[in-house]
């Protein structure tokens, strides 16, 4: 096999806590996320030597301060391969959004260059390799839904959510993760996410549940330096959401519906004042296959 092509699934943040702050910098968080269909489309093809990156993205770094060529560096030195790669990585997750766009780039990176040189690398052994170059990469290696806890690299897998319709919409603006958490003063959290609740809503596939009580703390922070944010739930809920929220520190806002034929109806109408838009089902990371 000299080429091999994979999808990187983007996720949402059905709840997002921070507990404390580290000594070492870092946010102690407790975060319930879950993949959904929308993906990059990642090829990684042998070449003689060397490592190459390109994407359909100007402002993404086509050298060797991307993510995905960082980690395909680490896999070939740690494994002794002098052959060279090739990756293609074509962009679908809006960028700095909140999706783990870049983290599931590089999550397909790793899982590609395993498979396409048969290094027999368990899921944990890919982790243990991809949380050195991002915290949220190694659930996107496990796929499906997790509970995230440490910096957001301790994974307890539960049950993902099963066909649930969402539209996700990425305001026409960047948000620096760095800068909102820099922003958030944790004795000023006034609400945090029922954990518990929402994993048993999970184990039951209690979208209902899940729309009700999914909470974000990062929102307060966001929302207050842009406005757009709640103005899309509000014309989320104003077309049929049953629940809205931001996605990781923003800006992309997501809404749940009842089923298809109104989330499609919501996706039509938010489309005509937005450019970015996505309507999506939940994903359990392949594990059905």
């Amino acid at each position: 096999m000299d080429s091999i092509n994979l999808n990187a699934y983007a996720k949402v943040n059905l709840s997002l806590d921070i507990l404390a702050k580290r000594p070492d910098g870092y946010h102690e968080v407790e975060m319930i996320m879950q993949q959904v269909t929308l993906c990059d489309e990642v090829t990684i093809t042998k070449k003689p030597a060397g490592i190459s990156i390109h994407t359909n993205c100007y402002f993404i770094p086509n050298n060797a301060k991307n993510i995905g060529y960082k980690i395909a560096q680490d896999v070939l030195e740690k494994h002794g391969i002098k052959t060279g790669v090739h990756i293609e990585i074509v962009k679908n997750i809006p960028v700095a959004a909140g999706l783990a766009g870049g983290s599931a780039d590089a999550a397909a990176v790793i899982d590609g260059l395993n498979k396409l040189f048969d290094l027999k690398m368990t899921k944990e052994e890919m982790k243990k390799i991809a949380v050195k170059h991002g915290a949220d990469i190694p659930f996107c290696i496990e796929g499906g839904a997790a509970v995230a806890r440490g910096i957001g690299e301790e994974l307890e897998v539960i049950p993902s959510l099963k066909n649930v319709w969402m539209v996700l919409v990425k305001p026409s603006i960047g948000v620096s993760t760095q800068e909102i958490y820099r922003s958030l003063v944790i004795d000023d959290i006034k609400r945090h996410p029922d954990t518990p609740l929402l994993i048993e809503a999970m184990h039951h596939n209690n979208y209902r549940e899940i729309a009700n009580n999914m909470y974000n703390v990062l929102e307060e922070v966001t929302s207050k330096k842009y406005s757009v944010i709640k103005n899309i739930e509000s014309k989320m809920k104003e077309y049929g959401a049953i629940g809205t929220m931001m996605s990781g520190s923003g800006p992309t806002v997501f809404g749940i519906f009842k089923n298809y034929k109104k989330a499609n109806a919501a996706y039509n109408n938010l489309q005509k004042k937005n450019k970015d838009v996505h309507l999506v089902t939940t994903y359990d990371g392949g594990k059905h296959e």
